[in-house]
């Protein structure tokens, strides 16, 4: 099952990097916010329980499609560009094997332990 999410992880970034392309996003600015979303890990100096919480905020499904939604309904083509490209680097992290993040340890996901 582990590898099937990790497959998937990698067809929705294939799917985002395209959708990206194809709305004519600046690759510049692709590779300038393409690991902003890590910084969501700085939730983990106040413990794991608060660092899984604000990782997995950022990292689930929910928070690209409610980013492009509200660019597409805003019109603002640059706000579903910035959903896009937080839409690869999920699915970069989850073909990578970085899942969303249990309150036990940053290395406990739902894909299993990281390095394990």
């Amino acid at each position: 099952m582990t590898r099937l999410l990790r497959v998937e992880g990698g067809f929705l970034a294939l799917a985002a990097l395209a959708a990206y392309q194809l709305s004519d996003g600046s690759w510049w600015l692709f590779l300038a916010l393409i690991l902003v979303p890590d910084i969501s890990m700085l939730g983990y100096i106040g413990g794991p329980r608060v660092g899984a919480w604000s990782y997995n905020c950022v990292h689930s499904w929910v928070a690209p499609v409610i980013i492009y939604l509200a660019g597409y309904f805003l019109e603002v083509q640059l706000v579903e560009q910035v959903a896009l490209i937080l839409a690869a680097h999920i699915g970069i992290d989850r073909a990578l094997g970085y899942g969303l993040k249990r309150a036990s340890s940053f290395k406990d996901t739902h894909l299993g332990r990281i390095g394990a």
